[in-house]
Formats: C-alpha cells, structure tokens, sequence
C-alpha cells in the first residue's frame, strides 16, 4: 500500500512535532548542562540548538546520500545521539543542575568521570562545526544515480530492462585480418541485394511479429554466405600472392610453409599461391610449329 500526497504530509507533519517537543524536553537539560560548565546564558541558550540541531542535519542526510556518504551520515546522526542521551542522563542524576547550585565544571563526583564529561560537553559544538560542514558539502556535490545508458527500469520493480533486441551480451568483434593485408576489392563487396536486406532488417519495428522463415528464404541466405565465403577465401588468395610477389621481389622469398602459417592455412595452399605468382609473372612462350617437308 503507498500513501498518496495527503498522507505523505500529515506523516512528515507528525514526525516534525514529535521532534520539535522531544527536543523541548531535551533543550532543558543541554542548558543546565551548558551552564555548569562555564556558558553564559545566551550560550546556554544557544548550546541544545547545537546538539540536536545537527542530528537533525544528520537525519536529512541520511536520507539523501547513498553509500560510504550515508554511512558516515549515520555514524554521525548516532554519535551526537548517544551525546545527548549522556547528558540528559547527567541531568538527570544530579538534582543539583536544576536550579544552578552546582560547582561550576562539575558535573559528577568521581573526578575521572567529571573529566569525560566535561570534556564530552564542551567538544560538542567544536565537533557540530566540523561534521555540519562537511555533511552540508557532502550533501551539495550529491548527484542521484542515473540508470546506465542502453538500459531502461521495468514498469514496476524498477529493475534494468535492454531495449527491444539489445543482445545481453557484446556481439563478437570480427577477427583483424593478417598484417599486410590488402582490402576488399570493390567488386567483391557484398551485392546491394544482401545490404538492402540488412538494412530492411535493422530498421524493421522491434515489436512487429516476426515473419515465418520458408525453405526459399534458408536457401537465399545459404547462398549468400556461400558467396560472401568464396570472397573472403579469393581476398586471401589475392593477399597471399602480392605478399609473396614482394617477397620475391625483394630478393627474400618466402618459403609455401610460411606463406601459408601467415594466412592460416596448410603448406599446400601456399605452394599453390606461390606456383599462382610464378605462372603469370612468366613470359609468354612463342608456339612452336613443325614445318612441312613436303613444301619444303
């Protein structure tokens, strides 16, 4: 069940009038204990202001910053809280701050607790201008959290959603060709028939119900990754052969094994592209024919 605006506010109105009368209750005792240890009346005044002021500070906090900011926060809200409780315990333990008659920088009999406590109360307004400040800058530079980009909240739980056909995972990047490679020729660059259809797919609605693959389609798309593969495997050929033809030409040829570990492939395949190479670079033989003795 969630409250609406209404409800929200009387709920805020009743937290912040339990607060304001707890602390009337606790701003009696923080001002005697204030005057007992040597604050004048407008200081005594002025001093539960200080204690229970930056709990509140420390309770809007908490409910603004996330994370290690929050937990200091916290730790914060409950150190002064627990101060407070000390004190008014004090106050309530010795009569004698009531009505002011007590020995000034005297706060309990045994000495050694009569020092903590003195000292508990006289550093409490040093400490409430240094956590003050820093929890008011911690609260300035906070930044809500934004949901990371190519995600969107669920309609209710708020979890992470992908987009309509978002893969979950990165889509494998294509393996980098050999070194010295040469690029795909223009005329063995995917036909305008297969890009049109990628196209046509990619901007296609994510919420449209997806056509019903025929046995027609399965064989269009085998032959197009048959083509696409016979391109790949000639730009290789292609590669190997102007790898090697350099090689020769720089006086370092290299050997069918090592032409082909370069492109991934066996000893074979090299000695063909390198046979290929020796084949068109050789010069044209003139033809031979036998002459006729009888002409003769």
């Amino acid at each position: 069940m969630t409250l609406d605006r209404k409800g929200k506010t009387l709920l805020v109105l009743a937290l912040v009038t339990v607060v304001g009368m707890a602390f009337r209750v606790s701003w009696n005792a923080l001002r005697d204990v204030a005057r007992a240890i040597g604050a004048d009346d407008t200081a005594a005044t002025l001093y539960p202001f200080v204690v229970d002021g930056l709990m509140a500070l420390a309770l809007v906090a908490t409910l603004v910053l996330v994370g290690p900011d929050r937990t200091f926060a916290l730790r914060v809200l409950g150190t002064y809280t627990l101060a407070s409780l000390v004190l008014n315990y004090v106050h309530g333990l010795v009569p004698a701050l009531h009505g002011s008659t007590v020995d000034w920088g005297r706060l309990a009999d045994w000495d050694p607790a009569n020092y903590a406590l003195v000292l508990l109360a006289t550093s409490l307004p040093v400490g409430a201008i240094y956590f003050g400040s820093d929890l008011v800058a911690k609260i300035l530079d906070h930044r809500p959290d934004t949901a990371p980009a190519g995600q969107v909240c669920g309609p209710v739980t708020g979890e992470s959603a992908h987009f309509p056909h978002t893969p979950t995972h990165p889509a494998e990047q294509p393996a980098i060709p050999a070194a010295g490679t040469a690029a795909l020729p223009a005329s063995e660059v995917p036909s305008t028939l297969v890009t049109g259809h990628a196209d046509a797919v990619r901007g296609a609605d994510p919420h449209a119900p997806h056509a019903v693959r025929t046995d027609n389609d399965v064989a269009e798309e085998t032959l197009r990754q048959a083509q696409f593969e016979e391109a790949r495997l000639e730009r290789m050929r292609q590669d190997a052969r102007r790898v090697y033809a350099e090689s020769a030409q720089a006086g370092r040829p290299v050997s069918a094994r090592a032409l082909g570990d370069a492109f991934g492939m066996s000893e074979s395949w090299g000695r063909k592209q390198i046979l290929a190479v020796r084949d068109e670079e050789e010069p044209s033989r003139p033809q031979l024919r036998a002459l006729d003795t009888a002409a003769v």
